[in-house]
């Protein structure tokens, strides 16, 4: 099964992936994940990408499908969830057009799924967020506290809000999101025999929103 989760930055699309890759099997790529990876190792692909990701911006066309079109080349059998790609319709006609020809097999997206939440939400999810500088652990300062506030449970070292987070940043990618991943929406919707899609409510809990998504996609595994 290969499924594409779209949503707003702070829409629980990292969460929800990981999720539905435990229950169904499937390889989680994130892209977001992999670029800040790359940022942090220092990579020539990183060092590109870093300027776009610390102002909010979309990182260009070309170096998101260079990277995710060679980690999906990679995935197994059982299929992949995609999270945070494609962002932008150039890039959702580039995938399709890599999917089919792998080995001879169809490899075209089963199902896509739309986490739609109210901006306001995202302001507060995003702004809030609090993360370690040497483990990666991310706390909140509102619904997930550490246990001594501003340092991590794990390590002790001092929290502190990523420049993606902050409240000018946040807004920026809001606004960005609304320009232009908003169409990757209308683009598989309206595709021709494209694949399933699914409106899922996203500001609710983790837990409804995941009931939500299994229901739609267990069906879709039983048609």
């Amino acid at each position: 099964m290969r499924i594409i989760l779209l949503g707003a930055p702070g829409a629980g699309k990292g969460t929800q992936c990981k999720r539905i890759a435990e229950r169904y099997g499937l390889l989680h790529l994130s892209s977001g994940d992999i670029l800040r990876q790359e940022r942090a190792a220092g990579t020539k692909l990183g060092k590109k990408a870093q300027n776009y990701m610390d102002s909010g911006a979309l990182v260009p066309d070309k170096l998101i499908v260079e990277m995710m079109a060679g980690a999906i080349s990679k995935a197994p059998a059982a299929g992949f969830v995609l999270d945070g790609f494609p962002r932008t319709v150039n890039q959702a006609v580039e995938l399709d057009k890599s999917l089919p020809a792998r080995e001879g097999e169809d490899q075209r997206i089963d199902a896509v799924l739309s986490l739609e939440i109210d901006d306001r939400v995202v302001v507060e999810r995003m702004t809030g967020r609090r993360s370690c500088p040497k483990c990666g652990a991310v706390y909140h300062i509102e619904n997930l506290k550490p246990k001594v506030e501003g340092r991590c449970d794990r390590d002790g070292a001092e929290l502190v809000q990523r420049p993606d987070d902050s409240l000018e940043v946040v807004q920026n990618r809001l606004k960005t999101y609304h320009q232009q991943t908003k169409a990757v929406i209308n683009y598989y919707k309206n595709s021709p025999a494209g694949p399933a899609f699914y409106h899922i409510d996203a500001n609710r809990e983790a837990d409804k929103v995941s009931d939500s998504i299994f229901e739609s996609l267990d069906a879709l595994v039983s048609a």
